[in-house]
């Protein structure tokens, strides 16, 4: 069995073993599993019980990174998405007043259609209609639309009638800790700290204690909680032609960010096919989407690859041993459950501005010399934060990038699809505008 295994996972040809896989997979878990904290703070926000989005984020990580490892043999690990949980509770949920189950049908809506995207291969004219330096920028306003949610929630940043925002009251306890959370989780990334984002939220948590700030109501707990929220999902009330737009941006979202994670982290194992292409694409997408299908049914937002899975291949994993390892010890992180309620705001809020700061590093692929690309794509990443909506940002970018393109003569049969969708969303500002 176990040389059967290693020909399947191809451990000769990629010149690995059991012990580097294993660690490789711990590796990545101990880097990614601030996720099991940070998913049920901000899901909790639109309504979710904690312990059972915990126990989902659990599951829907342990699933889907199985899956991952078993189909696909890549050392990629997924989990509930940064940035599309937060537009999912903050946008969805308390800004469109859309029902949490509600949006969990949304949220399965887009996975069912990026399982027939990969089933079609449509997936590949869409990704090759959107400019690169547009979905770059995508992944900057998110980083600064979660980083803005971190800020607030610390109290580092305030409302102010006049300006708007303005400074907060940086001797509240809560605001102080908060940004010592944020010192403290920048500085053992600096210093290469594997879960060095886990270990802040922990120590925020533990210095909150005298302060009042942690509360700790022991309760019963059991894998049931997830009940409160597994299958609680309302499709037929997502399928409602107002949630059209909510759907894309799950769609959307989830397929540039995998690809994004994909290009950098088989670039970097090695992976890479002759010609750049990456082996085994569609078992990769096929994986990611049923993991958001799964996801939504045990109640949790759009599961997709993680970046830190980086992590892991830097420490020596290749194969899908790696993220078969991680999703295993998520499967045993179940019991973390009834103590994530009493993490308080300042040890989560720092962990949102930090990987919000982390999630810019993708603005260096813009050509901002070019004002073809510059100005879409500075478009796209300000008025993602600016109005709190990706499909609002993303909209403007594809608008202006086809405009400026005809304006210039540069007007291209291929790019057809994209054309289409400016078009769409031209369509659908007109009719926000006139409601």
């Amino acid at each position: 069995m176990r040389d059967r295994l290693e020909r399947y996972f191809d451990f000769a040809g990629l010149k690995t073993t059991w012990r580097t896989e294993i660690f490789a997979g711990l590796t990545t878990f101990v880097t990614m599993a601030y996720i099991i904290v940070v998913n049920p703070s901000i899901l909790g926000k639109a309504g979710l019980p904690i312990p059972a989005v915990t126990a989902a984020t659990c599951i829907s990580a342990a699933f889907g990174s199985i899956l991952m490892g078993v189909i696909a043999r890549y050392p990629l690990a997924l989990a509930p998405g940064m940035g599309l949980n937060a537009y999912f509770s903050y946008m969805v949920v308390m800004k469109m007043h859309v029902p949490w189950p509600t949006a969990l049908g949304a949220v399965f809506l887009s996975g069912v259609i990026f399982l027939l995207l990969t089933a079609t291969g449509l997936r590949q004219a869409i990704l090759q209609s959107i400019p690169h330096e547009l979905y770059s920028s995508v992944a900057g306003g998110i980083g600064l639309f979660i980083a803005f949610i971190g800020f607030k929630n610390a109290g580092i940043v305030a409302s102010d009638p006049v300006t708007m925002v303005t400074l907060g009251n940086l001797r509240q306890p809560q605001t102080f800790l908060a940004l010592l959370g944020v010192l403290l989780m920048a500085a053992l990334l600096a210093w290469r700290v594997r879960g060095a984002i886990l270990i802040g939220v922990l120590t925020i948590t533990l210095a909150a204690v005298p302060f009042g700030l942690v509360h700790w109501n022991p309760a019963p707990y059991s894998i049931s909680a997830v009940t409160q929220t597994a299958f609680r999902l309302n499709i037929p009330a997502a399928l409602h032609i107002g949630l059209v737009e909510i759907v894309f941006v799950f769609l959307f979202v989830d397929l540039f960010d995998n690809l994004g994670t994909l290009v950098a982290v088989t670039k970097h194992a090695g992976l890479l096919g002759p010609n750049n292409e990456i082996p085994r694409l569609s078992q990769i997408l096929f994986a990611d989407a049923t993991a958001t299908v799964a996801g939504s049914l045990v109640g949790t937002s759009t599961v997709t690859s993680y970046i830190e899975s980086a992590a892991g291949v830097a420490a020596g994993g290749r194969s899908g041993v790696t993220a078969i390892v991680t999703g295993l010890l998520f499967l045993c992180s179940l019991v973390a459950a009834p103590f994530v309620s009493m993490v308080p705001t300042a040890a989560t809020a720092p962990a949102l501005i930090v990987v919000g700061s982390l999630m810019l590093h993708t603005l260096g692929e813009i050509e901002w010399k070019e004002p073809l690309i510059a100005f879409p794509a500075f478009l796209t990443l300000v008025l993602i934060p600016l109005t709190t909506s990706i499909a609002n940002g993303l909209g403007f970018g594809i608008i202006a990038y086809a405009a400026l393109h005809l304006a210039m003569g540069k007007f291209n049969r291929r790019d057809w699809l994209l054309y289409t969708l400016s078009v769409l969303f031209l369509a659908r500002f007109i009719y926000v505008a006139g409601t």
